[in-house]
């Protein structure tokens, strides 16, 4: 004899029958595929909930992607100006201790607006003289702890040559790579533009 839905009651992993009746056994199986059914549903919510914040912190600590806008970084980054914007990978990663070299293109927290990150070219690092374009000291020495930067657009960019020295706590990433449009694809590597750079101190001395 068949079997209603009502003569069979589940109660996690046992089955109870109504009336004592012998149980069907397509209507066994459907019970325990539809409680097993609710566990995994229950289990991957709970688990998707769990592992999107993870990936997201993951990435956020290792390396991001960022659409770099003005012509600040020019002729290097959005060579083309307009619309088309060079996307580039920041590899957070590799600063976690601050360590950068000259020549490499950062991402740093605006010392003007905390709410805003600028990208730029590390010129010097602490310790280093630089001569400055424009900034209201000729000559610098950079203090422990900081860094200068500037854009490669001379004249068009909002960099230490207006706001100083800039203090390594700020620093938010590496540029790696050209990651978008396709044909802009490469691997940054670090480079300093001519007559840009830390001064030998015997040329400042003279």
């Amino acid at each position: 004899m068949a079997m209603s839905p009502a003569d069979v009651r589940t109660r996690g992993r046992h089955v109870t029958y109504v009336n004592n009746r012998k149980p069907d056994r397509t209507l066994l199986v459907m019970a325990q595929q539809a409680t097993a059914g609710r566990r995994y549903l229950r289990a991957f919510v709970s688990g998707f909930f769990v592992a999107v914040p993870v990936t997201v912190t993951v990435l956020d600590r290792f390396a991001y992607v960022a659409r770099v806008e003005g012509a600040s970084m020019q002729p290097s980054l959005n060579p083309e100006g307009g619309s088309d914007c060079d996307v580039v990978l920041l590899n957070r990663w590799s600063v976690r201790n601050y360590q950068v070299q000259r020549g490499d293109i950062v991402s740093v927290m605006s010392p003007k607006n905390p709410q805003q990150k600028i990208i730029k070219r590390v010129i010097g690092l602490e310790g280093d003289f630089i001569r400055t374009l424009g900034y209201k000291n000729r000559y610098v020495r950079v203090p422990d702890g900081h860094f200068w930067i500037e854009g490669d657009h001379h004249g068009h960019s909002l960099d230490s040559n207006s706001f100083g020295p800039v203090s390594v706590g700020l620093l938010h990433g590496r540029a790696s790579h050209i990651i978008w449009p396709p044909h802009r694809w490469q691997q940054i590597k670090p480079s300093l533009p001519a007559n840009r750079g830390p001064l030998d101190t015997q040329e400042e001395e003279g």
